[in-house]
């Protein structure tokens, strides 16, 4: 089959190369000029473990090309992707579906043959119809079948999400849609992976009801985190207790420093806009992000504690190792360690940084904090090094190597990822969320 992708960030680059991967003549388009001359050239926009080499085997096996041009892009293709941005509107949450009803529009001005159009955005309930209008609109002749198939991809495991699917959702209102979309999701229908045929509005959706449910799960161990602290009980045993309880499930229950990335903050808002506009009170979710955000900032008091308080913290240096919302991308959108970064910053304290990959995204979000070149020169002369993204080069720092370095020994391990008795053997004194 021939798909085109319309948009070539992080779902259309991946779903596009995936989908080539399958087999299928695949073709990216972006009206980004620069983004689609960097991807001739083998250079990905986006940090992905293993995109590169995805990319470029099934651009040498011809079956995946980029281009600037809509109409030569949708030319005789069978499926066609729209996989663009939907950020939160500036001033009110909702979902901004201009880039969405932009491209419609290009569709039914271009379209030259019969294809279903698939919305793979994030989008609220009853995008689809509105793209079918719009379509409709264009006057176009051919035939055409507007479909919803929500993206599930772990920013880090997106390949493998792809590849190995939890589930496929497809939201189809005819034969003709479901037809096309069985055909193009084949190589995966073979290995068994489970497809839900839905209707168009059940599956924009699901979507959006799974992204809460996981935001309420990181916030709800967070929460119990805290409750932990106070009582003396370990967070990491209670999640293992809860976990094993297979209605539950251990997955999302990490305690940590709140939820952020592409996809949980502004799907959250997303649904609560949607609900407000339906007059159907979403009260759980509606805390969940209330209490998310006032996590991150929280976190920062925590590290602040950690030197004495605010009171004396001007002229005092902490190491933060880690920006990114999660390891294994480069992803700054709502990340955590900008709210830390900021509490600490207004408290007069000098941040010194270090990411693996994200340190290019963050320096214009947080300019006070410098960057480093690796967790060492960040925690020279720290009076605390806090972790706050959990990327496995910080589970084996040379920890006598920092205790020697750092200008005292105070460690602030907001991810949990070391023993607290391995770590105090060493002479820190360590700091983490949920344990005494």
């Amino acid at each position: 089959m021939k798909i085109a992708m319309v948009g070539s960030g992080y779902v259309g680059l991946v779903s596009g190369a995936c989908f080539a991967d399958f087999g299928h003549d695949v073709v990216c388009i972006d009206k980004d000029q620069s983004k689609i001359d960097r991807l001739h050239d083998g250079v990905m926009p986006i940090y992905e473990p293993g995109l590169a080499e995805l990319v470029g085997a099934n651009v040498r096996a011809g079956r995946l090309t980029f281009t600037t041009t809509l109409a030569a892009g949708i030319k005789d293709a069978d499926a066609i992707f729209i996989a663009v941005g939907t950020p939160s509107r500036r001033g009110d949450g909702h979902a901004d579906l201009s880039y969405v009803y932009a491209v419609a529009k290009e569709i039914g001005e271009h379209l030259a043959n019969d294809a279903v159009i698939v919305t793979k955005s994030t989008v609220p309930v009853g995008t689809g119809d509105a793209v079918e209008r719009i379509l409709q609109d264009s006057g176009n002749s051919h035939r055409f079948a507007v479909v919803s198939n929500p993206e599930f991809l772990r920013e880090g495991a997106a390949i493998g999400d792809f590849k190995r699917p939890d589930r496929i959702v497809i939201g189809a209102e005819d034969e003709f849609g479901r037809d096309i979309m069985r055909e193009v999701y084949r190589p995966l229908f073979l290995n068994e992976a489970p497809i839900l045929f839905t209707g168009r509005r059940t599956s924009e959706l699901i979507k959006y009801a799974a992204n809460a449910f996981l935001a309420t799960k990181i916030t709800f161990i967070n929460e119990m985190a805290d409750l932990c602290e106070k009582v003396g009980a370990d967070v990491q045993d209670v999640s293992r207790g809860i976990g094993m309880d297979n209605r539950i499930g251990a997955k999302f229950l990490h305690a940590g420093p709140g939820y952020g990335g592409s996809c949980f903050p502004k799907d959250t808002l997303a649904l609560l806009k949607t609900a407000e506009d339906y007059d159907s009170p979403t009260r759980i979710v509606e805390a969940v992000v209330k209490t998310n955000e006032s996590r991150k900032r929280a976190m920062g008091r925590k590290v602040l504690d950690a030197i004495g308080g605010a009171e004396t913290a001007r002229g005092k240096k902490v190491a933060l190792l880690g920006l990114t919302f999660k390891p294994n991308t480069d992803d700054m959108r709502d990340s955590p360690a900008i709210a830390i970064a900021q509490t600490l910053v207004d408290a007069g304290v000098n941040v010194a940084a270090y990411d693996p990959e994200g340190m290019a995204l963050a320096q214009p979000l947080m300019p006070e904090v410098a960057m480093q070149d690796d967790p060492y020169a960040a925690i020279a002369d720290a009076d605390a090094i806090a972790i706050v993204t959990e990327w496995d080069a910080f589970r084996a720092l040379d920890l006598r190597r920092v205790k020697d370095i750092a200008k005292a020994p105070v460690l602030v391990d907001l991810r949990n990822i070391y023993r607290p008795e391995d770590v105090r053997a060493l002479g820190f004194d360590y700091i983490s969320v949920g344990r005494s």
